[in-house]
């Protein structure tokens, strides 16, 4: 059930997905992006500007290009969420999640960026209505940095990133045939967490069965500065930048893909990050990174 008036507030209706419960019936911080992109794609629905509208007509991609998160509560996997999405000016929209519980639960905010980026493969295309045309823009290139060097990955180390992973884009992270779509970040964001965790010897498997401890992400932002292409390689770094009264660290992930010798920064994100116990009559509460652990997550840099 959706609701809508011109210019207002629209509401959806939403569970999340069952994909989203990996530890207990707790739903991990990608699927609330997930809902949140829903509510700002059926903003635009309930205006008749729908995403295979407007690229069928008027040639755009309905792409998002920030969205920050800030997560407050959790989400169960059999809570009903009300996603209210509230437009702002120049394609940005205040999103906020609740549930009712015993009383209404906020359980996430967000702010997101739209753009309607013109696409190059498709038929000469009618304008854009007048209330959108201010949200049109051409492909991102990125940010130019560094020059590559023999080995992106070293370049990238010796720049201070924590851990690299080349990595290529494959097609089901696209939207439109050709580019890296917000969503595909998110999803990276999740797995190079993962990666990292092993690689410094707290897997998420190894935390959770020696301590009950299971990661919690209480903010994330996720960027797209510019368009990575299918099939393009791309250099995906994560580094932790802080330690924060011993219960939660902050976290870096940039994405590069390397275009005429230089390394070129296409999407940036960031994230705060703690451990829940998941068991025992302290289940919910927030752990205490002890000094191996942070040394671990910091490699000793703290």
């Amino acid at each position: 059930m959706t609701t809508a008036v011109e210019n207002a507030s629209v509401t959806l209706s939403a569970r999340p997905g069952f994909e989203g419960a990996n530890i207990r019936t707790w739903i991990g911080f990608k699927h609330f992006a997930y809902l949140v992109e829903q509510g700002v794609l059926q903003w635009f629905r309930e205006r008749g500007h729908g995403p295979g509208r407007l690229y069928h007509e008027h040639g755009v991609g309905l792409s998002i290009r920030d969205c920050s998160l800030l997560l407050p509560a959790v989400l169960d996997v059999d809570d009903t969420a009300t996603v209210v999405t509230t437009p702002a000016a120049n394609g940005r929209f205040a999103v906020r999640m609740g549930v009712r519980r015993d009383a209404d639960v906020t359980v996430c905010r967000a702010r997101v960026r739209v753009a309607l980026v013109r696409e190059a493969d498709v038929p000469q295309a009618a304008p854009l209505p007048a209330e959108l045309a201010g949200l049109a823009e051409e492909p991102a290139v990125g940010e130019p940095g560094a020059p590559a060097g023999v080995d992106p990955a070293d370049t990238l180390r010796a720049a201070g990133a924590g851990f690299v992973w080349p990595w290529r884009v494959p097609y089901f992270y696209c939207q439109y045939s050709q580019r890296m779509q917000h969503s595909g970040y998110v999803r990276l964001l999740e797995e190079v967490v993962d990666r990292y965790l092993a690689d410094r010897g707290v897997s998420v498997g190894r935390m959770l069965r020696e301590r009950g401890w299971i990661p919690v992400v209480s903010r994330a932002r996720i960027e797209v500065l510019g368009d990575a292409h299918l099939d393009e390689q791309m250099w995906v770094s994560f580094t932790v930048t802080d330690v924060l009264k011993d219960v939660t660290y902050d976290a870096r992930m940039d994405c590069h893909v390397v275009r005429d010798g230089r390394l070129v920064r296409v999407a940036t994100a960031s994230i705060l990050h703690g451990y829940a116990v998941s068991r025992g009559p302290e289940a919910g509460r927030l752990a205490t990174l002890d000094e191996d652990t942070v040394a671990a997550l910091t490699g000793g840099r703290r």
